[in-house]
């Protein structure tokens, strides 16, 4: 290599180090952008966030958030509402980013923050920011948590942390929240803080095999129950979203087979709630001794004013409310602490907006009426030391009229102003329904196929978390899809010639056999409007559902012990159906629907008994012939609660 091409070399070489040396000097004299602490200029909020880890008497620190309205000081000191959830406080408090407090908080807490009050929410154990395990609705210390920590005690460590650690407080708390966080709220109220002075658990989850989130009646509610366990539970931060791969979940489900299969297939046997509920079909000792209207029911005195709320077309968790409520208001004679609403909502509607539901229009915004002039009054009393509001001890809203009734009992629901008489509804031959028992007859009959279960809903049927799925309106649905299948029985009275009021619980009285030894009865009460509705077009027909459940036969004896059912001999059922309170309108007909098979959302019933049907195999799956029975000595029939004002 020349002289001349080395020279040259070395000169790019030097230059190209020169400049490498001079960028690394360059780089490191540039300071960062970002500041170690960013401190926001927060002078236009008119609310001040803090975030704390309080201790438990355990040594397990939840994360809290304290929101604090900036008119509230140590001079004007202002009461404490406070929810503890699994669902994220810190994302529960950020509804809108906005520096008004009362867009940042949830739609529930809205009359509060109106009032002045500071806001507190906070993760339970093992949820989110909070330490610790999480246990799915930790039930309270006793046979089936030995631990000696639980949602009450959580409730009470936080309490008193606060009115010691928050010196705008008045010293007074009150707790809030629905479905899960409904559960913590009825939880505080158990061996209380001196400092809590109320409570508003809005669609408490209550009893998760006889009616909530988990069963009903022995009926396993898989279309909506893994999804929920699925994201609780696989993480701590709910990162994991339920999936499937259809858009149909009735084609995901049927394909799978049992409830246990699907569980299998996406990897919820690591879980522990759901294995403890597969191993738990039955309502054995497991299930009673963490159902919280019994447990409640116990305590000698009530010590904390509670107003429960709940919604009659609840899909969630439609049992919990009216439950807690007959268990605890025996203790409250006089009616001065236990308070039960219920309004034509769906699980969530009553924390939020109120106007309709589905294809039904309500008479305003009932959620937003209730909140401001029931639940806030009512709040600022035990709070607030403002005046002894005239709460009604029971208020309902009354579909069909679009009113809100008062009364002095529930669920059998009149004293004082009106009357009540439980009136039968016959099923009887040629499809009819009449208050008239049956002089003659037989049975009606149908082939019961769980290769082909009747949808819940008009197909698709999505993922109760889907944006599109429609899930919290499907106790409205029109059931004229299910009504024209020959697995549906369909029942009616004529067109009725003069309102008449229903106020309470019905209970439908079944003799029914099956060529099987297992069976499921579902039974739908339906207001049916007339073919032609001039004001509403789209009415015309509408198949309105009032009130149905579903009843797994093999539980009719003992819900603890099931037994299958002896082959074609008519058996009694005893099947008590969600609350009601409507008008039925001159012109529309009664209608019942009775029908073995409301899929996806609750298992198949294989129709040959087996030990446990969340792991029935697929050769256990069989048609059976149902019947049921409208004879003398074997009446069906529906008891209807009919009221009527003095």
């Amino acid at each position: 290599m020349s002289q001349r091409i080395i020279r040259g070399l070395a000169c790019v070489l030097a230059l190209s180090l020169g400049v490498s040396a001079g960028a690394s000097q360059l780089v490191k004299t540039l300071p960062s952008e970002t500041p170690e602490k960013f401190e926001p200029n927060l002078e236009s909020f008119d609310y001040t966030r803090r975030e704390v880890m309080i201790p438990m008497r355990d040594g397990v620190k939840l994360k809290t958030f304290i929101l604090i309205p900036k008119r509230a000081t140590k001079d004007a000191k202002a009461p404490i509402i406070m929810t503890r959830t699994p669902y994220n406080a810190g994302g529960r408090i950020m509804r809108f980013n906005s520096p008004r407090l009362l867009a940042a908080v949830p739609q529930m807490n809205d009359t509060t923050v109106e009032a002045g009050y500071i806001v507190v929410y906070q993760d339970v154990r093992g949820k989110f920011g909070s330490d610790g395990d999480y246990v799915m609705t930790r039930p309270l210390s006793g046979p089936v948590n030995p631990t000696k920590v639980d949602h009450a005690t959580d409730a009470y460590d936080t309490i008193d942390w606060l009115v010691k650690n928050v010196p705008e407080s008045n010293g007074r708390v009150g707790t809030i929240g629905g479905s899960y966080e409904g559960y913590t709220t009825v939880m505080s109220t158990v061996n209380p803080h001196p400092a809590l002075k109320v409570a508003v658990p809005f669609a408490p989850m209550i009893d998760g095999w006889m009616g909530d989130d988990w069963f009903h009646n022995g009926a396993f509610r898989q279309g909506a129950a893994l999804e929920f366990i699925y994201g609780q539970q696989s993480t701590r931060s709910g990162a994991f979203k339920w999936w499937s791969g259809e858009y149909d979940l009735y084609d995901t489900y049927l394909r799978a087979g049992s409830a246990g299969a699907v569980a299998k297939s996406r990897g919820l046997e690591q879980l522990g709630f759901w294995r403890a509920i597969s191993e738990h079909p039955s309502y054995d000792s497991w299930w009673q001794e963490q159902a919280v209207d019994k447990l409640l029911a116990q305590q000698p005195v009530l010590k904390v004013p509670m107003m429960i709320v709940g919604g009659l077309f609840d899909q969630e968790d439609i049992y919990g409310s009216p439950a807690l409520y007959k268990a605890l208001a025996p203790k409250d004679p006089t009616g001065q602490l236990i308070h039960l609403v219920m309004g034509p909502w769906n699980h969530g509607q009553g924390r939020r907006e109120g106007r309709a539901l589905g294809a039904l229009e309500f008479n305003g915004d009932t959620a937003g009426w209730f909140r401001n002039k029931v639940m806030q009054p009512f709040l600022d009393h035990y709070l607030k030391d403002a005046s002894m509001p005239k709460t009604p001890r029971v208020l309902v809203y009354e579909t069909g009229a679009d009113e809100w009734r008062q009364y002095d009992h529930w669920p059998r629901s009149c004293a004082v102003a009106c009357v009540e008489k439980s009136r039968s509804l016959y099923l009887l031959s040629g499809g009819r329904l009449d208050f008239e028992a049956p002089a003659t007859g037989t049975y009606d009959e149908y082939i019961s196929d769980p290769a082909k279960p009747v949808p819940y809903r008009p197909r698709p049927n999505l993922p109760a978390g889907a944006a599109d799925s429609g899930w919290g309106e499907w106790l409205v649905d029109d059931q004229r899809h299910a009504g024209s299948r020959t697995d549906v029985l369909v029942y009616e009275t004529e067109p009725l010639t003069a309102p008449m009021r229903v106020a309470g619980q019905p209970i439908a009285r079944l003799f029914a056999s099956t060529s099987g030894t297992d069976a499921d009865w579902v039974v739908k009460i339906i207001d049916v409007w007339p073919d032609e509705v001039p004001s509403k077009p789209g009415m015309g027909g509408y198949q309105q559902m009032l009130s149905a459940d579903i009843f797994r036969g093999r539980y009719r004896v003992n819900p603890a012990d099931p037994q299958p059912l002896t082959a074609n001999e008519a058996l009694h059922y005893e099947i008590p159906l969600p609350q009601v309170s409507h008008t039925f309108r001159p012109g529309h007909r009664i209608m019942v629907q009775i029908q073995s098979s409301w899929f996806p959302l609750y298992d198949r019933n294989p129709q040959s008994f087996v030990p446990n049907i969340m792991f029935a195999e697929p050769k256990s799956y069989v048609k059976a012939t149902h019947r049921i029975w409208r004879a003398p000595g074997k009446t069906s029939q529906i008891d209807l609660p009919v009221v009527a004002t003095r």
